[in-house]
């Protein structure tokens, strides 16, 4: 898949792409990134990308002469490159879209790719987006400089789930999220954790992880993870019921857990 990434600040992707896990599918091109500097596509002395905006306020708007000129070179070298079988995807991150959660990236990973549109200042003039945007995107409930961290996360998240970035293929699959729960507790050497500041005691593995009873072990795991995200998270218990992913076992478990308010 190939990610085309419009932003005034190409230098942020750079060492992403190239550390960490990750990096294997931006070498291997299984996630191809190409970087376009806005400012390259604006035809005055000052490279000037934003005005103010009408009506008054604070900020600037991002103009949409530079966007138009630099989606055509984008489009263009997609279609040079035979990568799309139709009109590529174009989103654009914004507080107004909508939230980034795992199943999106399992599909966007095992699409494409697309346009990544990374707006500053106030915003980009709303009759670019209304042209071109076929999907808003946002990280949360917060506020951002630019799109670029938010555009960097989406890659991360899409990277990882492509075959052979993990070292253990099914790794994706334990991932928070990817059942629709938080993710269990881990644990490892040594087995017993001794001599901390400020703990009275030791602190071992739970003896369940050092049994070698792979049906206990996979049970405990799914009880904590039911756990934490009943404690954490409990609307995502309420959307795991909803969409019949909780087990009789794991009700049970659930119920087990129910408070004197009666909510589970």
């Amino acid at each position: 898949m190939r990610f085309d990434c419009i932003t005034l600040f190409p230098e942020l992707f750079a060492p992403h792409l190239s550390s960490g896990v990750t990096r294997r599918a931006f070498e291997s091109g299984q996630v191809n990134v190409r970087l376009w500097q806005l400012r390259d596509f604006a035809e005055d002395n000052y490279r000037r990308v934003d005005d103010r905006p009408f009506g008054g306020g604070p900020g600037m708007v991002m103009l949409v002469e530079p966007l138009e000129r630099a989606l055509a070179a984008v489009k263009a070298a997609r279609a040079a490159a035979a990568v799309d079988a139709g009109a590529p995807a174009i989103i654009h991150f914004s507080p107004t879209g909508r939230r980034i959660d795992q199943a999106l990236v399992q599909e966007l990973a095992a699409g494409q790719g697309g346009v990544l549109l990374c707006g500053r200042y106030e915003g980009i003039d709303q009759r670019f987006l209304d042209r071109h945007v076929t999907l808003e995107l946002s990280l949360g409930d917060f506020i951002l400089s630019g799109g670029e961290l938010a555009a960097l996360a989406l890659l991360d998240a899409m990277a990882r789930l492509q075959p052979g970035v993990l070292n253990d293929a099914a790794s994706h699959q334990q991932d928070s999220f990817s059942e629709g729960l938080l993710d269990c507790p881990h644990y490892s050497r040594p087995e017993v954790l001794t001599g901390l500041p400020d703990q009275a005691g030791d602190l071992p593995v739970p003896p369940v992880l050092m049994s070698g009873h792979h049906a206990n072990i996979a049970r405990w795991r799914r009880e904590r993870s039911l756990e934490r995200t009943l404690a954490l998270r409990p609307d995502l218990i309420a959307e795991a019921r909803a969409a019949g992913r909780l087990s009789r076992s794991d009700e049970a478990f659930l119920r087990s857990l129910i408070q004197p308010s009666g909510k589970a």
